[in-house]
């Protein structure tokens, strides 16, 4: 049973990172051929950055991404707030059900609904609101949020309320309580959620297909405008940079945490340092 189940993990990682192993090393095949690699080299790297629409698209995608996750983290950050507040179980366990449906719809539904409200939207006079970088903006912060709200209300039921009631009592006010005592509490998840958020929004192709604009297009856009002719072996560079920035920010981010995790083992249990 046991070389059976190392067998399949083994055939799980390998059906894993095979796509993104074989994408990675043809991004330096100078042949730009997937049926056979000639020499090792940088060239795609180079066409990469010197072709402008990707790097555009790139830079959109950034913008996206960080816009939306700022947003979505600081709005999730205090909804979770209010719904640990909250007395009446029966409503606030509603709240948490309602919040919990945008992740489990598909993102078509998300996509049309938000196209629909741009387009009513649209419609009104003292509203006039064009397709492109604010529609976009405001559906990735909204299918953001709920991942947020999810990151970050755990961290809420897990502290300690007798720390809050400690500050209140010692005369902070609510923000100031929140602030200097809630907020340290519950950090791990609001970067959880804003990280979750980043790579959503950097990999969203659906939702952004319908509420984006000819003048405003983002990577994932850009990819699969690609597939309707041939793929240029720049795509691949682009994608093999994505995959060492992201292996790169989840080492860091372990890195931290570890250091951390470290630091808090040499605190003894009556608040002595070893």
């Amino acid at each position: 049973m046991k070389t059976l189940s190392k067998i399949y993990i083994w055939v799980i990682f390998a059906l894993l990172y095979a796509p993104i192993i074989i994408l990675v090393l043809f991004s330096f095949n100078r042949a730009g051929s997937l049926n056979h690699f000639s020499t090792f080299s940088l060239y795609w790297y180079k066409e990469l950055f010197r072709d402008p629409t990707a790097l555009n698209a790139l830079k959109n995608s950034l913008y996206l991404a960080v816009g939306s996750s700022l947003l979505a983290t600081v709005i999730g950050t205090f909804a979770a707030l209010g719904i640990n507040k909250m007395r009446n179980k029966f409503f606030k366990n509603a709240l948490t059900s309602v919040t919990n449906i945008p992740m489990m719809n598909p993102d078509i539904v998300t996509g049309v609904s938000m196209m629909l409200l741009f387009v009513a939207a649209a419609s009104m006079p003292f509203l006039p609101i064009k397709f492109g970088a604010v529609t976009m903006l405001i559906a990735h912060t909204t299918f953001n949020l709920p991942y947020v709200i999810l990151s970050v209300l755990p961290r809420f039921k897990q502290m300690d309320k007798h720390l809050t009631e400690a500050a209140l009592d010692l005369g902070c006010t609510p923000a100031q309580t929140f602030f200097r005592v809630e907020l340290p509490s519950i950090l791990p998840g609001v970067i959880s959620g804003l990280m979750l958020g980043f790579t959503l929004s950097l990999d969203d192709f659906v939702i952004s297909h319908f509420v984006s604009s000819p003048d405003f297009q983002t990577l994932p856009l850009y990819v699969y405008n690609q597939t309707a002719h041939e793929v240029k072996f720049s795509m691949y560079a682009l994608c093999a940079l994505m995959v060492f920035v992201i292996l790169g920010l989840l080492l860091a981010v372990n890195f931290a945490g570890s250091k951390g995790k470290n630091k808090k083992a040499k605190v003894l249990p009556m608040g002595g340092i070893q």
